[in-house]
């Protein structure tokens, strides 16, 4: 199934405009990398995506299972990699104002784990990067391991 475009717009220096649907999402870098922090980082959404699907699978588990969700919040934090540049690890905590039961903690912990973009990153998409648009067929392309293709 394919999903909607979306399209990144450069503003000035290092801060793009994200469209997706009928919403817009600025990214920028940090001012000790040259930015001017008007936004976060491609990587920081990078990583918000992945905690936010987390919460949002957490969520319907539990109302599909009439467990209360009063407090349900994600907190994450995550490390960087170098060669190549990279997220490297990725440390993720469910918590509730309420104690979950203990017959329903692994059920909860393997559908959060099994979020779309978990999913994603654990069986990761073919990815081609090209000069024009995504749609578009160009020579020059770059296939999801680096390595150009005509």
């Amino acid at each position: 199934m394919s999903m909607p475009a979306l399209t990144v717009q450069h503003v000035d220096g290092d801060r793009f405009t994200i469209g997706i649907r009928d919403h817009l999402v600025d990214v920028d870098q940090p001012v000790s990398d040259g930015g001017e922090d008007t936004a976060p980082t491609p990587t920081e959404l990078f990583v918000a995506s992945l905690a936010s699907c987390v919460a949002f699978y957490a969520r319907r588990y539990l109302a599909r299972h009439h467990l209360p969700t009063t407090g349900l919040r994600v907190t994450t934090d995550y490390q960087m990699g170098s060669h190549p540049a990279r997220v490297s690890d990725v440390r993720i905590g469910i918590a509730l104002d309420s104690a979950l039961p203990r017959d329903r903690q692994e059920a909860l912990l393997a559908v959060a784990a099994h979020c779309t973009v978990h999913n994603s990153l654990t069986h990761p998409p073919a990815i081609d990067i090209a000069l024009g648009d995504s749609r578009s067929s160009t020579v020059g392309r770059v296939d999801g391991l680096g390595t150009t293709v005509t």
